[in-house]
């Protein structure tokens, strides 16, 4: 049975950080759908990209879409506004919350660590990384300078020039180490 991720993407993502895990994630073999929180299933990014995402939230809520059970791995992208819109929706911060519960994977880019987890609580006690600036938001966790830090089951990294090795661990946890880095050979990162 494939692992299942769940991306969700809020107006105002960094499209590098949402774009680079789902590619990376689909040539690994892993089960990607692409949530839209927003009312439309086309969500802007924070350049004008436009990205179409495979169902809307409110949707899958109706479906009974957003048991923790039915997922591997929640990626969250960064980019200002899109952190700050995926905060403001209390269905993504009770499923987040739900997956880091189950030991699931909760893995967080640039922005999104300190502006989603950290308000949430999953950053207390733990190792983490963000965009550079951000780790001033948050206390009682343990900020690091690395490009990727995993912690457990938390992977979390810096902005859209880490995001292939994001994308990378984020394999590595799900598939193995040996899958990460055959995606990452293919695609010359």
């Amino acid at each position: 049975m494939p692992k299942k991720a769940i991306v969700f993407l809020a107006e105002g993502f960094e499209e590098v950080e949402a774009v680079t895990p789902i590619d990376y994630l689909r040539r690994a073999g892993v089960e990607v759908a692409v949530v839209s929180v927003g009312a439309a299933a086309q969500v802007p990014g924070s350049h004008g990209i436009r990205v179409n995402a495979d169902s809307v939230l409110s949707a899958l809520e109706q479906q009974g879409g957003l048991d923790s059970a039915a997922w591997d791995a929640v990626v969250l992208p960064g980019g200002g506004k899109g952190a700050d819109n995926l905060a403001a929706s209390a269905a993504v911060g009770g499923f987040v919350t739900a997956m880091d519960r189950a030991g699931k994977l909760v893995c967080a880019i640039c922005a999104s660590p300190a502006v989603v987890l950290a308000p949430l609580g999953l950053l207390e006690g733990r190792e983490f990384t963000c965009f550079p600036g951000m780790e001033e938001r948050v206390s009682g966790a343990f900020w690091k300078e690395s490009r990727v830090v995993i912690d457990g089951s938390l992977v979390t990294s810096r902005g859209a020039g880490t995001a292939g090795e994001f994308a990378v661990a984020i394999i590595g946890k799900l598939l193995g180490r040996a899958e990460g880095e055959k995606v990452a050979r293919a695609v010359l990162l």
